[in-house]
Formats: C-alpha cells, sequence, structure tokens
C-alpha cells in the first residue's frame, strides 16, 4: 500500500505496534464474530511474538551473551509516557535471559532502572530501537542499531 505511493508517505510502518487496545479490540471483535476472527488472533500472535522473533535472529548474527544490548524506548508508541502493554518490556525480559546486560532508556518514561540516552549509546555493544520517539531520530553513533520501524536513516548512522 505504502510502495512508491506519495499518499502514503506518512503511513505507520512496522514495528512494536502493541497498545493496550490491541487486545481488546481484536477481543471485541472475536466474540462479535462468535470466536471466529482468526486474522485478529492470528495478528495478535504474530505481533506479540515479535521481540522473540527478534531476539532469535540477533541471535542468528551475534553473540549477545557477551553483549550489552541497549533499548530505545519502552513506551508502546513513540512520544507517549504510555507503557501499557508495551513490547518494549516483553522485549527486557527475553533479553534479560539471553544477553549479558540489558539497558533501558525512555525519553518520556520516567523508571529508576532506566538509563539517560547518552549513556545506553556509550555502553551498549548493539541498540534496539523500541519506540520511535523523535529524539531517537537523529542519534549518531557507528554501533549497529537494530531498527524494526525503518525509522532511523542508516545513512546518518555511520
Amino acid at each position: 500500500m505504502t510502495y512508491k505511493y506519495p499518499r502514503a508517505k506518512g503511513f505507520p510502518g512496522a514495528g512494536f505496534a502493541a497498545g493496550p487496545c490491541l487486545f481488546k479490540d481484536t477481543m471485541q471483535l472475536s466474540a462479535f464474530s462468535g470466536n471466529q476472527f482468526f486474522l485478529g488472533h492470528s495478528a495478535m500472535l504474530v505481533n506479540e511474538g515479535l521481540p522473540f522473533f527478534l531476539v532469535e535472529e540477533l541471535k542468528k548474527y551475534h553473540n549477545i551473551r557477551k553483549m550489552i544490548v541497549g533499548i530505545l524506548g519502552m513506551a508502546f508508541k513513540g512520544e507517549s509516557d504510555d507503557k501499557r502493554a508495551s513490547l518494549s518490556y516483553k522485549l527486557r525480559k527475553i533479553l534479560d535471559f539471553e544477553a549479558k546486560k540489558v539497558l533501558c532508556t525512555d525519553e518520556y518514561i520516567k523508571n529508576s532502572d532506566f538509563y539517560p540516552l547518552e549513556e545506553v549509546l556509550d555502553k551498549s555493544d548493539i541498540l534496539i530501537l523500541a519506540t520511535p520517539h523523535k529524539r531517537y531520530k537523529d542519534i549518531k553513533t557507528e554501533k549497529e542499531i537494530i531498527d524494526v520501524w525503518n525509522f532511523i536513516d542508516t545513512k546518518k548512522i555511520i
């Protein structure tokens, strides 16, 4: 729908799209359709499985057991402090078991377990953009950034 289609230029891309309404709305549609909303259930399974899939793919290319992984953004959507049903927390739990250490940061959510952005950029071996906050758009680093949103212009990174 968005490929070479200028009117859809601002249409949000794929990413850690979760939030409090996805599950609730899917369950409502399922109940309304007599529990025959298989497309909705499948979409939820794919969406909820994204953090696990991402870590499994990351492990194919990196020995993350020896790496500090930085997660950029913990809110469920950009420019928000709403953490309800955010897949960033699921990603963090998976990485807690798989990586040497996990450092999280968020521009809007205040949490004593989070680190300042500069510290996450400095201490991490690899970064995962989990929430597309505008602040992360112009990050300059030579470290690899996994960006499931296609939010960061990789030409600016290096």
